[in-house]
């Protein structure tokens, strides 16, 4: 009896701590997903401060409120133009693949906030029963494709990409629970098998076609005249 409730009390201590790791593998990829999208805006705004530093057309600005200033209107105007120069389908994977990580990002954290008591509101429920975030994931997904599907107008099709990729990344984020047909999510099973490549996919898949994205907005915008010319370098 002693060695049965020992295995029991081994085994539970073991699901424990694999709760555990995978709770912190969780947060560590949703704050990589936040501090990627910071980085590559911040990355813009030094490079905009820098452009107005480096050009002969300008002044350079005397105080950093300035150059702050600057910056931020020339990463506007030149996202501005980056997505009107963009074409179609680019816009549309780059709302899919940001949508899908917005939506991984935002349920790993409420889950997991939910779990350790901070977040504000608890899991969704209706009758009693536990409604599950990828079922709104379908709906979204399932709704807007069908909304994209029946209309002509490009700019409508781009808007209804984003909650498309909302709803495949809601639906995604449970897949093992939907391929299991059990709860897995905080299994390790869980988490490293579908949050590391669909996760990885969408950061990497996103910041490249937000690079390309900005640097045509800074040639479209740098031939209109709104922000300075910089000679390219030797």
């Amino acid at each position: 009896m002693k060695r049965l409730i020992g295995r029991r009390s081994r085994r539970r201590l073991a699901a424990i701590s694999s709760e555990r790791k995978a709770e912190r593998v969780t947060v560590g990829l949703a704050v990589f997903a936040a501090g990627s999208l910071g980085t590559l805006v911040i990355g813009e705004l030094l490079r905009m401060a820098r452009r107005r530093r480096e050009s002969s057309e300008t002044e350079t600005p005397e105080t950093l409120a300035d150059a702050a200033g600057y910056a931020t209107r020339d990463t506007l105007a030149v996202a501005r133009r980056g997505i009107i120069a963009t074409p179609h389908h680019e816009a549309v994977l780059f709302n899919i693949l940001q949508g899908f990580l917005g939506a991984f990002a935002f349920a790993r954290l409420s889950t997991w906030g939910i779990r350790t008591g901070w977040w504000p509101a608890g899991n969704v429920k209706l009758s009693g029963r536990h409604i599950h975030h990828f079922v709104p994931g379908i709906v979204l997904a399932f709704g807007s494709a069908v909304g994209a599907l029946t209309t002509g107008n490009e700019r409508v099709e781009s808007a209804l990409s984003i909650p498309f990729g909302v709803g495949m990344g809601l639906t995604m984020d449970e897949a093992a629970l939907l391929l299991d047909l059990e709860d897995v999510y905080w299994t390790r099973q869980g988490v490293l098998s579908v949050q590391i490549s669909l996760g990885m996919a969408a950061i990497l898949g996103g910041s490249v076609l937000a690079m390309r994205m900005l640097q045509r907005g800074e040639e479209r915008t740098e031939a209109a005249g709104i922000i300075p010319h910089v000679a390219p370098e030797a």
